[in-house]
Order: structure tokens, then sequence, then C-alpha cells
């Protein structure tokens, strides 16, 4: 089967992801570039740049973004496996997100070099 090669951008900026209480209401970040809320039953999750993240939330810190170039067609197979796999034989934990359009990985800023390499290696083509 081939691979699914891509293009990624690493976006300039460190992240957070934050967790909150199911029922808690956020402030739309407006003038970030990237962020990402999740509502579940059991929480609210966001993604968002670690200077706007919301007050008294968990929140764990230094993340980056991988920026997979689209639109991505839904069609497409393989497109996360083909980032996460080289990631996972790296060692690098990662935090997955997808939008309309295409998908996006975090990684924490002290991985961000060896996730590169491992990216590179495997034949995808990135943007620092």
């Amino acid at each position: 089967m081939p691979r699914a090669l891509l293009t990624l951008s690493v976006l300039p900026k460190n992240y957070a992801i934050c967790r909150m209480e199911a029922g808690s209401l956020i402030a739309v970040p407006a003038a970030s570039d990237f962020w990402s809320a999740i509502r579940t039953a059991d929480e609210l999750s966001v993604v968002c740049e670690e200077s706007v993240s919301p007050e008294g939330a968990r929140r764990e810190t230094g993340w980056r973004v991988l920026k997979c170039e689209g639109p991505l067609d839904f069609a497409l197979t393989g497109i996360m496996a083909s980032i996460a796999d080289p990631l996972a034989d790296a060692g690098v934990s990662i935090f997955p997100l997808a939008t309309y359009d295409t998908d996006y990985v975090l990684v924490k800023d002290a991985q961000l070099d060896v996730a590169v390499h491992a990216l590179v290696s495997f034949g995808h083509v990135v943007h620092v």
C-alpha cells in the first residue's frame, strides 16, 4: 500500500491543552490564529495559545502544532497513521486534532526536533 506523504507546517507559538468541567463557559480567544474546543458529557477540552489559556483550567503547556497543508479529501486513508506511526517509532507523544479541511498534530516543544526529523525521514515535507 502506498504511503500518504504530506506537507506539514509548524505553527510559531506554544499551545496549552486545557481541561475544564463539562458545563464551563469559555471566552473565545478571538485574536488567536488557532484554537479548538471539544465538549463531552464529562469535560470541556480547549487547545489554545498558552498566553490565552482559561484561568482555573487544568492545563498541560509546552505544545507545538504541526498543520497538514490541506484541504485533505475525506476519501484519503492513512493520513493520521502516516504521521502517528513515525512519531510513535521515535518515541514522540501526540495530541491529534482535525477540522473539516485538514489534520493537526500537537507535540511537546521539547520533542519538536525529534518529531520533525522522524516525519522528514518518513518522507513528509515539514516547514519549520
